[in-house]
């Protein structure tokens, strides 16, 4: 602080209290009776309430007495449009769900669509506390402006397939949407750009170098699904004559740019082989597990030392964009699939949905509640009686949330929903699209008849 504390002289935009704080800074402190101030979108301070409530004069005050403040969550993984096909195609496995359901209907989509299916998605981020989220989907742009008219942060990714595909001719028609998007966001102060192909089994290996060389010149995180299934693994194997992660070895692509989605088949020497070369991993539990594509060995990965991350998903194959839900399940499916009660503790999953993931965005400063960084914030109400009585506020937040106990969600310092007011969309305009969108959905996948 350059300004001494007297008589109030500290200046704020705004100081907003609870009755506890989980910071996730590197103390991982938890106060009781605390506060935070804010100032141009970032956090000035946080501390004991009565401390910050002598020091600061605020512009505003937001009280949150008998609410639990949380980080903002981060969702290291989605598809946010994907939203319009929330329970399209439920109970099939990975390759039969993608090719005969999800595909075809992606196929048909127009920007009308992807603007309708991305609101939609931010509205259930926002609900559930949410601030910021790693996108891998199409015509990013759109998903981009509805994201800035939202308030919400993200890191898109332009998804692309082997050429040509139904979005791009040619591979240089590709890196060209790539670079615009990021000349559109690169000074933007909540939106990122990444490089995003698909998967090592859809993208020919000579595309994925030169990807992985446009996200070097442009200095921007380059993401894939990789080893999500067994039966990814016979394809690679089948095609390539390597398994996914040594397709990507053999492509020098691991490194600390590289963020990995999935990795639930992946050996022993696969996990050391991606610590040693610093990459991210981002673990989808409810995904997994509704595609039956297997148990992620989350555990043995942070033990040792790959930063693995959290994310739903698009809500295709988890139907929801619930970070809470997707922390409890990480924390529970991580102690079965360790065989050991205390893998992938409570602390582990917070810090999955937090710190962790941010670092999987290529952007660490997200995630925690510290000076200098992002005021990204949510809040729970700890009257609901699922948060009664409170002995432990991270083991809450993991195993007794719901994420509909989040009562108020805030980005940059923008209070974005409070109390049930979702102050950046129009709620009542989105649910009658979101009516028209189940229309064109069900005809798109040979259902009904579009009545649009």
């Amino acid at each position: 602080m350059t300004q001494e504390r007297d008589n109030k002289n500290l200046r704020c935009d705004l100081l907003v209290r609870a009755d506890a704080i989980v910071t996730q800074d590197d103390e991982r402190r938890v106060l009781t009776d605390a506060a935070v101030a804010v100032t141009d979108g970032l956090v000035a301070e946080v501390g004991d309430y009565a401390s910050l409530a002598s020091a600061y004069e605020p512009e505003q005050t937001l009280d949150l007495s008998g609410k639990m403040l949380l980080p903002g969550l981060v969702n290291g993984h989605t598809h946010l449009p994907m939203t319009l096909q929330r329970g399209l195609a439920d109970d099939l496995p990975l390759m039969d769900w993608l090719q005969n359901h999800i595909w075809p209907v992606e196929a048909k989509l127009n920007e009308a669509l992807l603007a309708s299916g991305a609101k939609l998605g931010c509205a259930e981020l926002i609900r559930t506390g949410c601030t910021a989220f790693l996108n891998g989907y199409f015509h990013e742009q759109i998903t981009g402006q509805t994201v800035s008219d939202c308030g919400l942060r993200a890191v898109l990714g332009e998804g692309f397939f082997a050429f040509p595909s139904p979005f791009f001719a040619t591979a240089e028609d590709c890196w060209n949407t790539v670079r615009a998007l990021d000349e559109r966001y690169r000074d933007h102060p909540r939106l990122r750009s990444a490089v995003t192909p698909h998967a090592v089994y859809t993208v020919e290996p000579d595309q994925l170098a030169e990807s992985f060389e446009l996200a070097e010149s442009l200095d921007i995180p380059w993401q894939t699904h990789l080893a999500e299934s067994p039966m990814e693994t016979a394809l690679c194997l089948e095609k390539h004559g390597m398994r996914p992660v040594e397709i990507l070895r053999s492509l020098n692509l691991l490194s600390p740019r590289t963020t990995l989605h999935h990795c639930v088949d992946v050996t022993d020497e696969e996990i050391a082989l991606l610590a040693d070369r610093g990459v991210n991993v981002v673990h989808n539990p409810a995904s997994n597990l509704k595609l039956c594509s297997g148990l992620s060995p989350v555990q043995k990965m942070l033990d040792a030392g790959v930063n693995v991350g959290l994310g739903t998903d698009g809500a295709a194959s988890n139907n929801q964009l619930n970070m809470f839900r997707d922390m409890g399940l990480a924390a529970l499916v991580g102690k079965v699939s360790h065989g050991d009660a205390s893998a992938v503790s409570a602390q582990t999953a917070l810090d999955m949905a937090t710190r962790n993931s941010a670092r999987c965005l290529g952007w660490p400063e997200l995630g925690r509640i510290e000076a200098g960084c992002p005021a990204d914030m949510c809040a729970l109400d700890l009257a609901s009686p699922n948060l009664m009585p409170m002995f432990n506020p991270v083991s809450h937040a993991v195993y007794a949330a719901t994420g509909l106990e989040v009562c108020m969600t805030m980005a940059a310092g923008e209070v974005l929903y409070l109390y049930g007011d979702f102050r950046t969309l129009d709620m009542t305009a989105l649910r009658e699209e979101a009516v028209e969108c189940a229309k064109w959905a069900r005809c798109a996948a040979g259902r009904g008849k579009n009545t649009k």
